[in-house]
C-alpha cells in the first residue's frame, strides 16, 4: 500500500518504516534540468554552496560566522581580494566508499563552496583575523574609527 497516490508517480513506501517514507516533490528533477548548461565546476561548487554565513557589524568590527561542521581549518581558505572582497572557500571531500559497505542514505553534502562579500569602506582589510572552533569559522574585520565632525558653537549677537 502506498501513501502517495499513483497519479503522482510510481513511488513505493512502507507505512511501518519511517525511514523509507518517500514524499512526492513537485520540483524533483527541476534543478538538474536547469543545470544542464552549467559547467561541471560550477555544479560542484553549488553542491555545498549552502554554507550558511552570518555577518554582523559591531561598533569595533564586522564579524562573519560560518557553520562548517566536519571541516578542518586546513580545508578552509579565507582571502581578501583587491576591491575589498572577502572570500571564504573550502571543500568537503566525499567519504570513501568501501566495496563491502551498503549505504542506506546519503544526506550530508560534499563538494566545494565559495562565498564572497564586498566589505564596506570602513573595513581595515590588512588586519583581518580568522579562527575556527567546533566547526564554526569566525572572521573578524576591524573597522576604522569614524571621525566625528567638529561642531563649533557660534555666539549669537544682539
Amino acid at each position: 500500500m502506498s501513501l502517495i497516490p499513483s497519479f503522482l508517480g510510481n513511488r513505493r513506501t512502507n507505512v511501518f518504516d519511517p525511514f523509507s517514507l518517500d514524499i512526492w516533490d513537485p520540483f524533483d528533477g527541476f534543478l538538474t534540468s536547469a543545470l544542464t548548461n552549467v559547467p561541471a565546476s560550477a555544479r560542484e561548487t553549488s553542491q555545498f554552496a549552502n554554507a550558511r554565513i552570518d555577518w554582523k557589524e559591531t561598533p569595533e568590527a564586522h564579524v562573519f560566522k560560518a557553520d562548517l561542521p566536519g571541516l578542518k581549518k586546513e580545508e578552509v581558505k579565507v582571502e581578501v581580494e583587491e576591491g575589498r572582497i572577502l572570500q571564504i572557500s573550502g571543500e568537503r571531500s566525499k567519504e570513501q566508499e568501501e566495496k563491502n559497505d551498503k549505504w542506506h542514505r546519503i544526506e550530508r553534502s560534499s563538494g566545494k563552496f565559495l562565498r564572497r562579500f564586498r566589505l564596506p569602506d570602513n573595513a581595515k582589510v590588512e588586519q583581518v583575523k580568522a579562527s575556527m572552533e567546533n566547526g564554526v569559522l569566525t572572521v573578524t574585520v576591524p573597522k576604522e574609527e569614524e571621525k566625528k565632525p567638529e561642531v563649533k558653537a557660534i555666539d549669537i549677537s544682539g
